[in-house]
């Protein structure tokens, strides 16, 4: 099992992973050093056959994480240095979104700033009720530059803007109604409904799922006839596969599919 300095890591016998932000005394502030170790813990769930579906989540008590590392925003070192830092947070929504796994963020604390990012590149996103979402970074000078692309793809425009121009935070129950979030959650059911969610992914056909999770990702921004070309190509891929037989062979027989992810 992988070993992280600032994150916990574990795999349950359902097939779930579990990936929790574990530096409670910078209220998991993303710095490079966990940026790096959120790169190898999805790149080791990604390529682990036993992980079926991926849990992102925190120890932290109130905070899922307060986003960025403002410290490194204004260190004194050369420009090209900091950029090669910001392209962590890219190559990490784009492994996200690549995974060929399902992803729930399962947000037990505050999302803030470019934190925000990282739980909209999951595929589903879980609030614990008075959990709070929020842009922050203009009350500080800076902009949501890296994550702005991803709140655009997930919320519509002018809300977008409101959270990136005031740099309020704004509710679980609002974050849900602009489309940011699935679901909010009572404290006392969020774990349990994590567990369930993630437990009824991981019992998807793998192959299927993977077919469709690219499918997902890469279909998003395409122009319309190239998308229905793309997913054309993909639901002729599944008809070849074994699990899209025996999915509809157990449904007729009235029982659960046994998968092989061929």
């Amino acid at each position: 099992m992988p070993d992280f300095a600032t994150l916990a890591y574990g795999v349950d016998d359902a097939g779930v992973a579990t990936i929790a932000l574990d530096q409670p005394d910078t209220r998991n502030a993303l710095s490079d050093e966990l940026l790096d170790d959120l790169l190898a813990a999805f790149t080791a769930a990604r390529d682990d056959d036993a992980v079926r579906a991926v849990v992102l989540t925190s120890t932290h008590e109130k905070v899922f994480s307060s986003g960025g590392n403002l410290a490194g925003f204004a260190a004194d070192v050369p420009l090209v240095h900091k950029h090669h830092a910001i392209g962590r947070f890219p190559e990490l929504f784009s492994l996200i979104g690549e995974l060929g796994k399902p992803s729930i963020c399962a947000a037990n604390g505050h999302v803030l700033a470019g934190a925000l990012g990282v739980a909209l590149a999951c595929d589903l996103i879980v609030a614990k009720e008075g959990v709070t979402f929020g842009t922050p970074e203009i009350n500080v000078g800076v902009f949501p530059f890296m994550i702005m692309a991803l709140i655009y793809r997930n919320v519509g425009r002018k809300k977008a803007n409101e959270l990136l121009l005031l740099g309020d935070r704004i509710s679980a129950e609002e974050a849900e109604r602009i489309g940011i979030v699935n679901r909010v959650v009572a404290a006392d059911e969020f774990d349990a409904f994590v567990a369930d969610w993630a437990g009824r992914l991981a019992k998807k056909s793998p192959v299927l799922m993977r077919l469709g999770k690219d499918a997902m990702h890469r279909q998003q921004d395409l122009p319309l006839d190239e998308a229905l070309r793309y997913l054309q190509h993909n639901l002729s891929l599944a008809f070849s596969t074994e699990d899209i037989q025996e999915g509809v062979k157990a449904f007729f027989e009235k029982r659960d599919p046994e998968w092989t992810g061929r």
